[in-house]
């Protein structure tokens, strides 16, 4: 058995894969992969202040398109961020309303499930 530790996405694996016999007996199964923790990239610098409601992302994706500015005023369900996962976009929305005080993301920025997109007052 050999070792590796494979980076596929900026998710870092360490993988075990069985060497097979050439028997012309079957492939073995694809090998198994258990996620290491991967580095924490740096966040994005908060535009102004973080404000006391957060807006978070449901699921995992990469940030696609970012609806709001620091400053504009929300009401509760607006569009915040849009989210691309699996080719769906996924609308993240403003859980009450108020003003955004920091976009926390970039188009193009990787985002785990639970991950602050921004904040608002």
């Amino acid at each position: 058995m050999k070792n590796y530790t494979i980076t596929v996405n900026g998710n870092v694996y360490d993988v075990v894969v069985e060497e097979g016999a050439s028997t012309g007996a079957p492939a073995p199964a694809a090998p198994k992969a258990a996620p290491k923790a991967a580095p924490k990239a740096a966040a994005p610098k908060a535009a102004g202040g973080a404000g006391s409601i957060k807006v978070e992302a449901g699921a995992a994706g990469k940030v696609f398109k970012v609806e709001v500015s620091v400053g504009q005023t929300l009401k509760a369900g607006d569009t915040v961020v849009i989210l691309e996962a699996m080719k769906m976009e996924i609308p993240v929305v403003a859980p009450q309303g108020g003003t955004v005080a920091s976009v926390d993301v970039a188009v193009g920025d990787a985002v785990e499930a639970g991950a602050l997109l921004a904040t608002l007052n």
